[in-house]
């Protein structure tokens, strides 16, 4: 595979830069228990990380209403809100990999996640000075695994898709890249190693390796800039 000049990487956020995805689930588990609808932790993978789908389709397989599903899904925003609020962990490795990468690549953040439980995800975080662009639920109009998001930040950017690389954690994420003709790491997380990331750039155990990827790839060091 030929080497690729990389100016500009785009990373996801839930389960890649924070571990948010199990608050995601208990989130939307306890508000779907209300109708009568079991989410399991299997089946929210399936549904949500791998495939990119609602899991309020359960509901409305069982006879739930639109309506009443609207009102079931703003309950699971502001449930996931409050979790939010408790306090999110930064992953291993995420803030010294950034701070290698500063000022070398450009770098944004390409997220599933509605823009107000991102912010309160970083309100306290101190990643956002590493990124130069955000684009959240509410920036385009189809989420992952359509290419939508990530078509999306390269017009914005304003580059060839082929100086772009994509870091993602899941099978849904991977799915977006390549539907988007840009290359994409994998790094998977307890809940989504189990996808198929076939057709993945690389596939690595832990999110310090993209930082020697990327060196690698500009063929210099890189040094924490902390």
């Amino acid at each position: 595979m030929a080497q690729v000049m990389v100016k500009t990487i785009l990373w996801d956020n839930d389960g890649l830069l924070v571990d948010t995805e199990q608050l995601y689930f208990s989130a939307t588990r306890d508000v779907l228990s209300e109708v009568g609808v079991e989410l399991t932790l299997d089946l929210f993978i399936r549904i949500s990380l791998t495939h990119g789908q609602s899991a309020f389709d359960l509901a409305a397989e069982q006879g739930v209403s639109q309506e009443a599903i609207v009102k079931l899904r703003e309950k699971r925003n502001r449930r996931y809100a409050d979790l939010l609020k408790e306090g999110v962990p930064i992953l291993d490795g995420v803030k010294v990999t950034l701070s290698q990468l500063l000022g070398k690549v450009a770098m944004g953040v390409v997220t599933g996640s509605r823009r107000e439980h991102f912010e309160i995800i970083h309100q306290h975080s101190g990643l956002l000075p590493y990124f130069d662009l955000v684009l959240t639920r509410e920036d385009y109009r189809r989420s992952k695994p359509d290419p939508d998001p990530y078509l999306t930040a390269i017009k914005t950017y304003g580059i060839e898709r082929e100086h772009c690389l994509v870091v993602e954690d899941s099978e849904r994420g991977l799915l977006a890249a390549r539907a988007a003709g840009i290359r994409c790491i994998v790094v998977p997380n307890p809940l989504t190693k189990e996808g198929d990331f076939s057709g993945a750039y690389r596939v690595f155990q832990t999110i310090r390796e993209v930082g020697e990827e990327v060196s690698n790839l500009l063929g210099r060091p890189l040094k924490a800039n902390f």
